[in-house]
């Protein structure tokens, strides 16, 4: 099968998303609902099951985790180059910085299934688990210096942290899954994937764009040409094994996440040039994220 078909699915299921809320009139308040559900109890579901389902051998995965944390580096470092270069007001920078660096999980997993099988999506789901509060942490810092917050209580009551920590530790100690909670938390999971790409979709918008062509090129050419070029470099510099690569490259391929524009508007930043730059890169991708995994095969 080729990456285009492999990843057309799931840009399927983004469309999907837009046509409902867009042209078939599905209400605003029904997408945020099943946000909610998404964020709080189906991908949660989706984490633990993906890290417990496959015993976990961290020493063959370290170089490829260590990797991640690098990429994730890298992200912040590069995006905050986009404020002494473009001179950006101080809150469009800190709303859209974080585009930058964080990261769609729901892309994320289900490309990996798709590539690496259960081994490829246990692998996304430990670097989405090491990730996931280094870029809540940059993302909220950035944003409380404009508008106030609380880091440490954002990165605590994250549930993808919580979900991801009690999986690891479940897979470590040994701890069997019993059968009926497995499959339960497997057809969770898979409802995640779904619904949470169709509300990635229904959030797409290019509406109000005026002024920040360059900084939003920026952070989407940072998300999407030189994170996944940095990762390409680690990964040959660090010698890592050829299925943790793909999935590496994956990882530093993808758009950003669709909660950096709930992020931004609960702190008080501007959302709707979030949303922008989150649309943008997300169409993008279904260019970038073939090219970068054709890449990795060569």
């Amino acid at each position: 099968m080729s990456v285009f078909q492999l990843i057309l699915p799931d840009f399927l299921l983004i469309g999907l998303g837009w046509l409902l809320f867009r042209k078939l009139n599905f209400k605003q308040e029904f997408f945020k609902g099943a946000e909610q559900l998404v964020y709080f109890v189906l991908f949660p579901a989706l984490l633990f099951h993906s890290i417990t389902q496959t015993r976990l051998d961290l020493d063959s995965a370290s170089l490829a985790l260590q990797s991640t944390v690098a990429v994730v580096a890298a992200g912040i470092v590069l995006s905050a180059l986009a404020m002494p270069l473009l001179k950006p007001p101080p809150m469009a920078y800190a709303s859209v910085a974080q585009c930058g660096y964080r990261f769609n999980t729901y892309i994320g997993l289900s490309l990996s299934a798709a590539l690496g099988g259960a081994a490829g999506q246990t692998l996304m789901a430990l670097m989405v688990g090491i990730a996931v509060p280094l870029v809540n942490m940059a993302a909220v810092r950035t944003l409380a210096r404009q508008s106030g917050g609380n880091v440490l209580g954002e990165i605590v009551r994250n549930p993808f942290i919580i979900a991801t920590v009690v999986g690891l530790a479940w897979n470590m100690l040994g701890l069997p899954v019993p059968d009926v909670v497995a499959i339960t938390f497997q057809r969770l999971g898979s409802a995640a994937l779904a619904l949470g790409l169709i509300c990635v979709g229904a959030s797409l918008t290019l509406e109000g764009l005026r002024g920040m062509g360059g900084l939003m090129s920026w952070i989407v050419a940072v998300r999407l040409l030189m994170l996944p070029l940095v990762a390409l470099v680690l990964a040959w510099l660090l010698d890592v094994p050829d299925p943790d690569r793909q999935i590496l490259l994956l990882f530093a391929a993808l758009p950003t996440a669709s909660s950096t524009y709930v992020l931004a508007a609960r702190m008080g930043g501007d959302g709707r040039l979030v949303s922008i730059t989150m649309t943008a890169g997300t169409l993008l991708s279904a260019l970038t994220i073939p090219f970068w995994l054709i890449v990795s095969t060569l």
